[in-house]
């Protein structure tokens, strides 16, 4: 899950070309072979955060941000595979920088929107 095929990213690529900062971040994931987990450190490391682990680190960030993901208008842009506008969202109501954020974004696509969001649907319900 943590690791994106070349297809995948250039899938991903074509769908977020218009966005320099989503382009930088795919470029290093790409360099990172694929390796989400290492791509966030890096980009964490490159725009000042200091991690404080390497392991599942993107995980515990995503999860940080579950309500933000999981909120009505995020969740809807990623069920409806509406890349941009679910990056966009995200990064308005949170301090990240858009290419961490993205990176986060791609994390929670590929470990699936609904059952990433089930923990805090669950807490609510």
């Amino acid at each position: 899950m943590n690791t994106l095929t070349l297809a995948k990213i250039a899938q991903y690529r074509s769908m977020l070309s218009d966005s320099e900062e989503a382009l930088l971040a795919l470029e290093m994931l790409e360099d990172c072979e694929g390796d989400l987990e290492d791509a966030a450190i890096s980009i964490a490391l490159q725009v000042g955060q200091e991690p404080d682990r390497s392991d599942l680190w993107l995980d515990g960030l995503a999860k940080r941000w579950r309500t933000v993901i999981c909120d009505h208008s995020v969740y809807a842009a990623l069920e409806q595979s509406e890349l941009k506008k679910a990056i966009a969202l995200f990064t308005e109501q949170t301090p990240l920088p858009s290419k961490l954020a993205v990176l986060v974004v791609v994390y929670v696509l590929e470990y699936g929107i609904e059952p990433f969001c089930q923990p805090l649907q669950e807490k609510l319900g």
